[in-house]
């Protein structure tokens, strides 16, 4: 499998603040990845650097074997950026602003079809001829993917794309965002929803304050996280779980308990007995995995417990 994006012990640092902290890892052709980590990891630097808006102290990034200072220019014609930030130019609509980001990369009225297109695809259509600055929020972010896919790039870079827009327009994106997968591209998704992450990409590294905690296949990153939820009904509100138990309860509302419990120390069927043993009648019970947010709690804590 050959490589989209390949960083190589990337750095950078501002003054006294070490933004990147030899960042080195490939994301390969065709793979939807993700990039996590909380405000200030790090991720819209190592964005910005690839898109040539900053220079890395050390290191290099090369898209397509290409790299991104020196090939500059054919490295931004691979690239689809959609920024974290909405802006616009507001003396245009949004087909001319269209026409003029595809001038910028070459391309004439050739394009035209897949202006019309995109126009189409993101329900832009209508609102074509009329100004950016009149649009809604979600519309401009629309206009920004538009402009981010005008050139017909092999590698779309979505910073955040979802941040502040409403439920029907975030579902919108994930599916527009997995078409753009199903077609081919290589697609390089940030984003603060994890459940955004755990649903789209195929494998995700996890940046803390500028260093690389974690990178590995999204499957087997959930199953790093030992704990499992136990959910029970019982059948008499009022029963006390066992000591050993109580331990292990994270939630007690009228009939319900929570208990985290353990995949190898604590066998499920031991626990049931233990509580059965006590005399307390189960009506319901229900297992829940761990999500992304658990994993991602647990190795950026760790993570930052180690250098301490």
């Amino acid at each position: 499998m050959s490589s989209a994006i390949q960083f190589s012990h990337l750095s950078k640092r501002f003054d006294h603040l070490q933004a990147l902290d030899d960042i080195d890892f490939v994301i390969n052709e065709g793979e939807f990845f993700g990039l996590l980590g909380m405000n200030g990891a790090g991720k819209s630097t190592l964005i910005h650097i690839m898109a040539g808006l900053l220079r890395a102290s050390s290191g290099s990034i090369k898209v397509f074997g290409q790299d991104v200072v020196q090939d500059y220019r054919a490295t931004r014609q691979m690239l689809g950026v959609v920024p974290q930030e909405i802006a616009y130019d507001p003396f245009f609509t949004v087909q001319e602003i269209l026409h003029l980001q595809s001038g910028y990369f070459g391309f004439g009225q050739e394009n035209h079809a897949w202006i019309g297109e995109l126009l189409e695809t993101l329900s832009l259509s209508d609102k074509a001829d009329e100004n950016i600055s009149r649009l809604s929020g979600g519309m401009k972010r629309r206009v920004l993917i538009a402009q981010a896919l005008v050139h017909h790039p092999r590698v779309i870079v979505l910073d955040e794309p979802t941040a502040g827009v409403d439920v029907d327009l975030r579902k919108a994106l994930w599916e527009f965002s997995q078409r753009l997968h199903q077609q081919g591209h290589t697609v390089l998704l940030t984003t603060h929803y994890l459940e955004e992450a755990e649903h789209l990409c195929e494998r995700i590294a996890i940046l803390d304050q500028g260093h690389l905690c974690a990178l590995d296949d999204t499957k087997n990153l959930l199953s790093q996280y030992p704990y499992r939820l136990l959910c029970l009904t019982l059948k008499n509100k009022n029963d006390v779980l066992p000591p050993e138990l109580q331990k292990k309860q994270l939630e007690s509302s009228g009939d319900q308990r929570v208990l985290r419990i353990h995949r190898t120390e604590d066998p499920i069927l031991q626990v049931l007995d233990t509580i059965k043993e006590a005399g307390i009648e189960i009506l319901d019970l229900k297992m829940k995995e761990p999500t992304l947010e658990d994993v991602f709690l647990k190795l950026t804590h760790g993570h930052r417990a180690e250098r301490i």
